[in-house]
C-alpha cells in the first residue's frame, strides 16, 4: 500500500457553516500516512466514563494560542485524540511551529487511517472492526486516535459525523 508523505489539503473554502469546512472521507480512507514531518502541540481534556466534559474550553484556548502563536497550518488540519483512561484524553494539534506554553511532539512512524460515519457512542465498535481490519492486512495496532473531523453542530448540518481512526503501523 502507498505511503502518503503528506496530508490531505483541506479546503477551507468548502464550508457552508462558517465553522467546520466540508470533510471528504475518500481522501483519508483505507490510507496510510507518514507523520514524520509533522509537528504537533498537546493539550488533554478531562473525562467521565470516556465522555469528555472540558472538550469546548480546552480546543478554544488552545485554537486561541495557535494563533496567537501564528502557527497555524494553512492547507491541512488534523487533531487526534487519544483515551488515555475513563477520565483524561489527550490531543495532537497539528501546528506550523512552536506554540508558547504548550508541549510540543512528533508522531514518527506511518499511520494507517479508516474513515467511520456515525454517533459517537460507535466508537468503541469501530474500533473493535478497525483492530480486526488492520489484522487483515497485516498490522498490529497501536496508539489507536481518532481525528473527529467536524463539531457537532456541523456533523448535523452536513449530516454526516465522520470520525477517521489512524493506528501506527509497523
Amino acid at each position: 500500500m502507498e505511503i502518503n508523505n503528506s496530508l490531505p489539503i483541506i479546503d477551507y473554502s468548502d464550508n457552508e457553516t462558517g465553522c467546520c469546512p466540508k470533510f471528504h472521507p475518500e481522501n483519508w480512507d483505507e490510507k496510510i500516512f507518514n507523520f514524520d514531518e509533522l509537528k504537533f502541540i498537546k493539550a488533554s481534556t478531562k473525562s467521565f466514563m470516556h465522555m469528555p466534559i472540558t472538550m469546548g474550553s480546552v480546543m478554544t484556548k488552545t485554537f486561541g494560542a495557535i494563533q496567537g502563536a501564528k502557527a497555524e497550518t494553512t492547507e491541512q488540519y488534523l487533531i487526534l485524540s487519544k483515551d488515555i483512561s475513563s477520565w483524561k484524553s489527550d490531543h495532537y494539534f497539528l501546528v506550523a511551529s512552536d506554540v508558547p506554553g504548550y508541549e510540543s511532539l512528533s508522531l514518527k512512524g506511518n499511520y494507517y487511517a479508516k474513515v467511520y460515519d456515525g454517533a459517537f457512542k460507535e466508537l468503541p465498535k469501530w474500533m473493535n472492526e478497525f483492530e480486526e481490519l488492520l489484522k487483515s492486512r497485516g498490522y498490529s495496532s497501536h496508539d489507536m486516535m481518532a481525528f473527529y473531523t467536524t463539531c457537532p453542530k456541523c456533523a448535523i448540518h452536513y449530516g454526516h459525523n465522520y470520525i477517521v481512526l489512524f493506528s501506527k503501523v509497523s
